[in-house]
């Protein structure tokens, strides 16, 4: 099951209770067990995590990656005896990760003020919709929505069309990622004070927090950005261009980069065209630019300017899916995707921990583990000293 092999990384003595399910609340749970932490994480028994069951195939696979490294026990939270059983792994932990909607676990007894009365060091990372606080707080919140909501939405797309998503659920891991930022955060001042606290990450302020500057644009000039397809406004060329065989991107914005461009297609005076010469004027002639340099990649491969602006110090690049990345030498070089064993899959693929770390690297060390309450034996019985006779009587009574 892997629960055997030594924990690896910088959090290696921090114990995390998990209680949340779908992506904004597993993927922090996921980082930091990546990073070494002791993730237990709870399911409600009979059918667990939804994510058990998302993916495409016979075969779930996201449950594969967004559960890995975790320890899964089960615990029925809408009864008391389960949430005791919970109350009292938190008691042995240094944080709780929560995603419900706010209210629930107070409506459980397990607001932070109980649960920290015997644990005051205890950090509780609440991710929501909305927050905690205000008049949108408990209404019901997906990463879709936090994305319309905080602004990433409108932006996305091509300008004739209805606003457009990424295809990722990029709401859920951005507010996830914020997330495990404020409880390490949290941890340093535990660290100096001995104090616990209550991190309110929510999906709508995760993504408004990487909106660039869209409100002081708009507050000092009543500038609203618009969808702008594969450009960024005013930005130019940072494009994808067609070529022989297929397409390619260049980046090639900034003055100096522009110019190695410019001579790179044989064209060194556009660098100094009134036209084109300055990072403004470039930008108030984005197609017609773009119109030139496309002229200029469909008489090559994209193999060929791929090493042609690869040489010149262009910033460019190929369009990758999966294929690409796992044929790719930099990828391997990095061991940006491993191969992990599970009982489906002689060797599956996933994404690498990250970021990288000099001293103390975390890894993966286990899959999602499919069988549900894997570890109820294990984490009862040795961590509250439950009995087999208890396990067997609690899980009669579908509490676990």
């Amino acid at each position: 099951m892997g629960n055997e092999l030594p924990r690896k990384g910088p959090l290696t003595d921090i114990r995390l209770i998990e209680l949340g399910q779908l992506i904004a609340g597993p993927f922090c749970g996921q980082l930091m067990a990546d990073m070494g932490a002791d993730v237990i994480k709870v399911e409600p028994p009979g059918k667990g995590d939804p994510m058990r069951e998302w993916g495409r195939g016979e075969y779930p696979l996201w449950w594969s990656v967004c559960a890995r490294n975790k320890r899964c026990v089960t615990a029925n939270l809408r009864e008391p005896e389960g949430q005791d059983l919970v109350r009292k792994l938190i008691g042995q932990a240094d944080m709780v990760l929560e995603n419900f909607r706010p209210g629930t676990l107070e409506r459980w007894g397990l607001s932070y003020e109980e649960l920290s009365k015997d644990n005051p060091g205890l950090i509780m990372i609440r991710v929501s919709g909305y927050g905690q606080t205000g008049p949108k707080a408990k209404r019901a919140g997906y990463a879709a929505i936090g994305e319309a909501m905080g602004g990433m939405r409108y932006v996305c797309g091509e300008p004739d069309r209805q606003p457009s998503r990424s295809g990722l659920s990029m709401g859920d891991s951005l507010a996830a990622t914020f997330a495990c930022m404020g409880a390490l955060a949290a941890l340093h001042h535990r660290d100096k004070t001995g104090e616990g606290q209550v991190i309110d990450a929510s999906i709508y302020e995760s993504v408004l927090n990487v909106m660039e500057a869209t409100i002081p644009e708009y507050t000092t000039s009543n500038y609203i950005r618009e969808r702008s397809g594969s450009t960024l406004p005013n930005v130019a060329p940072s494009n994808i261009y067609d070529c022989k065989d297929g397409i390619f991107l260049i980046a090639a914005n900034q003055d100096t980069v522009f110019q190695r461009l410019c001579e790179l297609m044989g064209q060194p005076e556009l660098a100094i065209d009134d036209r084109f010469k300055s990072h403004t004027a470039r930008g108030e002639r984005m197609q017609e630019l773009d119109d030139i340099i496309t002229q200029w990649t469909k008489t090559k491969t994209v193999a060929e300017v791929d090493e042609l602006t690869t040489n010149a110090g262009v910033p460019a690049g190929r369009i990758y899916r999966a294929p690409e990345m796992l044929d790719d030498p930099h990828f391997k070089a990095r061991d940006a995707i491993i191969d992990m064993p599970t009982e489906e899959w002689p060797n599956l693929k996933m994404q690498n921990v990250f970021p990288k770390m000099s001293k103390t690297q975390g890894e993966v060390r286990w899959p999602g583990v499919r069988k549900l309450g894997a570890h109820n034996e294990t984490i009862y019985g040795e961590l509250l000293n439950l009995s087999d006779e208890e396990l067997k009587e609690l899980e009669k009574k579908s509490i676990i």
